[in-house]
């Protein structure tokens, strides 16, 4: 999270405040101390961005500290060395947890978080690198800077000693998608005696908001998921964002905690009532969907991070906040990033002395126009549809599909170069594809193909089924297979028995054991990476824009999955260090879009359960993500309330937005559409085309950055040309024209000056409409960073009146 701003002064309150924590399991103590000269009011402002960590001064000079990674956090504090306080600063980054305190000398402090064994290939010999498992949030407790908390996706890491080492606390939720976490101590309630216990709060996208007392005598996480919103039809509340305790003083001077939430897709910030463990809703924004994050307390209001700006609320006066002086002063600033780097956190200097300055992060939202990766002008806006290879090995499937292509107004093809079962569909010019590929006779010819389609401008996207692949597992006596522990052959799933019957219909005791009709690679292996990836890099040099992966997973059907083994797992190794080690190396060997498919549900929430398919994860490896949102594959009561006829629109609308959220717009998400009836309750009432247009709507009022259609056997009747600027004519409510369109829509960086420490920039000084439209002349005077009794008092009656 963020520095969490005290509230209670602490020097003045420091007597009242060690009174209270008497009898207590909190474990800090409010020393007296002395403060060295290092102050928050500092010249200077941090940014944190895709490339490192960056000091800008204040005329506008940009000077590298860090270059080891992203940095997506920036917290400041201070810590008591020998009566002395002297500055402190944490660094969330893709790296683990960084650390400095004189922003010239940093230190990793990892020990006891997990690591990944990551496998490297340079096409003859293996090596390994460990890597910090990606890290979700991170967040210190606003009293005691010796404890913060961290998170994977998997589990909620606490460290008592500044992050020198970590402990493990497990998770509320039995699946992957951590989101937030936060720590503080809370007062006790109801007859228990006086005093604070020591909390950590998390985040779930489906189990919602929990909490846990490390110190408690049998602690177990808590789930509190009573008055968040959640989308109708589905029960559980929609993901919570962030989590911001609060340390304010009551009117007799006794800190008391206040915990703020907000949610990731939903515009909502919320108080948690400790005594009722629930939810209050403080704010309500008027979009249907829209992201609100990086909540932070800077003494009067609480700031935050949404579409396309940085916003206050007000919880006293339940209205719009002012933005602070140093937001403003230093805002022009955020632009010197280099055209192709992205912004995500910055800290800013406070005004006060004694203060800890103001940290912000989700930073990419202020310009959500922006698609952050490297390719993202190459692979925007393409409209496609998919074709069976076989359907194109004629002139006349050529222009039969061209034809369809250019008639609905679309601009790009998908086409299975290896499919399913492994074959190729082409006729390779690579030596390793040569020597390990089959050849189906379904082969295209891609020197009369390719001009084809070009003559058009027709993007072709070559779609590359990974670790499914029946004809590799056959390879070199089944050395690439996935392999059956019991049976010593290759491994496939069982999907089930039945007992067979003579030709008169009669048992004869005979059991049959049913098979998936699918055979799989290892995923550990660096050979079958290799083969793919020469597989992508040969059709690009012979005319493919863009590689679409798919299968690039474990295998996860069959009764018998404890029976396979992987003989390529390394030591140290689990499915995610494969996974990231495949990405790796494919990013690093193809120069050009790569794009992956994925579950509708892996879009919908943040979470690789099931598949691994973990967006976040796959951000910083690919360019485009294509998730299956086909209404069909959600269970029918899933968005289906009325007006029912809305369903596939709604859910193209929040799922391309939630799955564009989820990737930080370093990916295009462009979905794929249902062009196909299936045989379930809502599709035999409702599928037609109208039904299969609704979804083009929605992905176009969501994100618009592209869709596909999907058909398997190249049947497109149900398509109509694209929907373009016409108003959605059905009756969604998130279809009006009030509404922003794009939803996620708001800004875009204007000014992309390359860095360069030794340039001095000279700029005008710039400010967001917002900034304009907010009338700042109506900012609070007192910018002490504290607040008043008068301001605490208006506070507490608001909670009670609301």
């Amino acid at each position: 999270m963020r520095i969490l701003f005290s509230i209670c002064l602490l020097i003045s309150l420091s007597s009242c405040i060690a009174t209270a924590q008497t009898d207590d399991n909190s474990i800090y103590k409010l020393p007296d101390t002395v403060y060295d000269k290092d102050s928050s009011s500092s010249n200077f402002m941090l940014a944190g961005s895709e490339k490192g960590l960056y000091k800008i001064n204040a005329n506008r000079t940009a000077i590298p500290l860090w270059q080891g990674g992203k940095v997506s956090k920036i917290i400041r504090t201070e810590e008591r060395t020998d009566s002395v306080i002297q500055t402190r600063w944490y660094f969330l980054t893709n790296q683990g947890i960084v650390s400095s305190t004189d922003l010239s000398n940093f230190e990793f402090r990892n020990e006891g978080l997990p690591f990944l064994t990551i496998k490297q290939y340079d096409g003859t010999n293996t090596s390994f690198l460990k890597q910090c498992a990606q890290l979700k949030d991170l967040s210190i407790h606003p009293t005691n800077s010796s404890i913060l908390v961290t998170a994977t996706k998997d589990a909620v890491f606490i460290t008592y000693n500044g992050g020198i080492s970590w402990k493990s606390l497990g998770s509320s939720a039995s699946t992957a998608g951590i989101k937030a976490v936060a720590v503080c101590d809370m007062n006790r309630t109801g007859t228990e005696k006086t005093g604070t216990d020591l909390v950590v709060f998390m985040s779930h996208p489906i189990y919602g908001f929990s909490y846990y007392m490390p110190l408690a005598k049998k602690p177990a996480w808590k789930d509190c998921n009573g008055g968040f919103d959640n989308m109708k039809s589905i029960s559980y509340p929609d993901e919570i964002s962030d989590i911001l305790p609060v340390v304010f003083s009551d009117e007799n001077g006794s800190p008391v905690t206040e915990v703020f939430v907000s949610q990731s897709y939903l515009p909502r910030i919320y108080r948690f009532d400790w005594v009722k463990d629930r939810g209050e809703l403080l704010y309500s924004g008027s979009e249907p969907v829209e992201t609100i994050d990086s909540l932070f307390w800077n003494g009067s209001s609480l700031l935050y991070t949404k579409n396309g700006e940085v916003a206050a609320y007000n919880p006293a006066t339940k209205a719009a906040g002012s933005l602070p002086n140093e937001y403003l002063k230093w805002q022009g600033c955020f632009s010197l990033l280099a055209r192709d780097d992205t912004l995500y956190s910055v800290w800013l200097p406070s005004e006060s002395e004694k203060g800890n300055g103001i940290s912000l992060n989700e930073l990419w939202l202020l310009y959500p126009d922006d698609v952050n990766n490297k390719y993202a002008s190459k692979a925007l806006d393409r409209k496609a549809i998919y074709v069976s290879p076989h359907k194109l090995i004629t002139k006349a499937g050529v222009e039969k599909y061209k034809k369809t292509i250019l008639d609905n107004k679309l601009n790009a093809i998908v086409i299975d170069m290896k499919d399913d079962f492994g074959a190729l569909h082409y006729e390779p010019t690579d030596p390793l594809v040569k020597q390990k590929g089959y050849i189906s006779r379904y082969k295209i010819d891609l020197d009369t193909f390719v001009p084809a389609m070009k003559e058009n401008g027709i993007y072709l996207v070559a779609r590359i089924v990974t670790f499914k692949d029946e004809s590799l597992a056959k390879y070199g006596n089944s050395k690439y297979a996935v392999w059956d522990r019991t049976l010593n052959k290759a491994w496939k799933g069982i999907q089930g028995y039945e007992k067979v019957k003579d030709e008169n219909g009669n048992e004869t005791g005979a059991v049959k054991t049913n098979y998936y009709d699918e055979v799989w690679v290892d995923p550990y292996c660096p050979e079958v990476w290799e083969y793919a990836v020469h597989i992508a890099q040969d059709l690009i040099s012979q005319g493919f824009d863009e590689i679409q992966f798919d299968y690039i997973r474990f295998p996860t059907d069959g009764k018998n999955m404890s029976n396979a083994q992987f003989r390529w797992r390394s030591e140290g190794m689990d499915r995610e260090s494969a996974l990231v080690s495949f990405l790796r190396y494919a990013r690093a060997n193809i120069d050009a879009p790569i794009g992956i498919d994925i579950y509708g549900a892996n879009g919908w929430y943040r979470s690789g359960a099931r598949t691994g398919q973990d967006v976040e994860l796959l951000a910083e490896y690919v360019d485009v993500v294509c998730p299956m949102f086909y209404p069909s594959h959600f269970e029918n009561s899933f968005l289906n309330y009325a007006p029912v006829t809305e369903r596939p629109y709604r859910v193209y609308y929040y799922g391309t937005y939630r799955n564009t959220v989820i990737g930080r717009n370093k990916l295009i998400i462009r979905p794929w559409v249902q062009a196909f009836y299936l045989n379930v309750p809502y599709d035999r009432v409702y599928y037609n085309e109208n039904y299969v247009r609704q979804q083009i709507y929605g992905v176009r009022d969501s994100v618009n950055r592209g869709y596909m259609y999907w058909n398997q056997s190249g049947r497109y009747d149900d398509i109509s040309p694209d929907v373009g600027d016409k108003k959605y004519p059905g009756p969604s409510y998130e279809a009006d024209s009030k509404y922003r369109k794009p939803a996620l829509s708001g800004g875009s960086r204007t000014v992309n000056t390359p860095m360069n420490d030794e340039q001095n920039r000279s700029s005008s000084g710039d400010t967001t409409a917002w900034d304009t439209i907010r009338e700042q002349e109506n900012r609070d005077k007192d910018k002490s960073g504290f607040p008043k009794l008068s301001d605490i008092s208006k506070l507490w009656q608001a909670y009670s009146e609301s």
